[in-house]
């Protein structure tokens, strides 16, 4: 059976936690009132989905239709603006004090149980082998065209791979890996709310569901490169991506654009807000400079 957002809430709450909680604790995780929070709980013993315990096999049963099945990782391009360090390394590659960037997004998807992980590389694209020493059991997807295309061209080599799946930009730095979780109720980009940003943004409605998509915005949330594709918008993705990347100036897209403005009455995409301390984009040298004082020294 499906079930309620405020039951899926609630519900992998207490499975993340694999106890029952107090009604003011799953109300300080979730964000829900503590009133919701009562009813949502009756509803669920009602349901057989807890005990007095924790969550029983029914309720585990009832949260995976909503399991991320696997992550994609798109680490084709050349990370122009981190010179000179990317002239011999790709960016998910380098390190921050002494840890790869792609290494803090790879140990969140392991420690909750996803296993099934694809990365997409272009640009040096042997030396991501080294990572198989530690993580064995990662495929790779080479892009042929990440040197002449945008990143479009990557969610296009991962064809129907996009299917409960996250996709991640491999260029960040995952201070916070609690917001790579087991679950996902619906596709989401993990977002912050800004005042002002000269960054991607998008605009929500009152629910969270996106409905435009710029670069700069007042009273918007700035978007990571955190995204859930669920299975329905997955197949849709993939059709979509397929027809833009084919025609006269496709392959200069970025892909967002793809689902949230050029097919964005096909799609139901959502902001998952996040703190702006849990994510650090490593954009620029100068970002690597702030996150590692090692690297002062050029």
């Amino acid at each position: 059976m499906s079930i309620k957002k405020i039951q899926f809430d609630v519900l992998s709450a207490i499975e993340y936690a694999n106890k029952i909680m107090s009604e003011s604790e799953i109300s300080a995780k979730t964000g829900i009132p503590a009133d919701a929070v009562t009813d949502t709980v009756k509803e669920l013993l009602n349901f057989g989905f807890i005990n007095d315990k924790s969550i029983t096999q029914a309720g585990i049963e009832a949260l995976q239709p909503y399991r991320v099945r696997r992550a994609v990782f798109m680490a084709a391009g050349f990370g122009s603006r981190l010179v000179p360090i990317t002239l011999n390394t790709p960016k998910p590659l380098v390190r921050v004090n002494g840890k790869r960037i792609i290494d803090t997004i790879l140990d969140a998807c392991i420690d909750v149980g996803i296993d099934e992980i694809y990365i997409i590389r272009g640009y040096l694209k042997e030396q991501f082998d080294q990572l198989l020493y530690k993580y064995p059991g990662i495929k790779f997807i080479d892009n042929p065209f990440y040197n002449e295309a945008n990143n479009i061209s990557s969610v296009f080599a991962a064809g129907n791979l996009l299917q409960n799946a996250y996709l991640f930009e491999s260029d960040l730095l995952i201070n916070n890996p609690k917001i790579v979780k087991k679950y996902q109720y619906a596709s989401n980009f993990v977002g912050c709310f800004r005042e002002k940003t000269d960054d991607w943004c998008v605009y929500v409605d009152k629910n969270l569901r996106i409905y435009d998509e710029k670069i700069g915005g007042d009273n918007c949330y700035q978007i990571f490169g955190v995204t859930y594709i669920n299975s329905e918008d997955g197949v849709k993705l993939e059709k979509h991506i397929k027809e833009i990347f084919n025609l006269p100036g496709g392959k200069k897209r970025y892909w967002s654009t793809v689902p949230l403005l050029t097919y964005g009455k096909y799609y139901n995409i959502y902001v998952r807000p996040i703190s702006d301390k849990d994510i650090v984009e490593i954009d620029t040298f100068e970002d690597l400079k702030a996150n590692d004082k090692s690297y002062d020294v050029i």
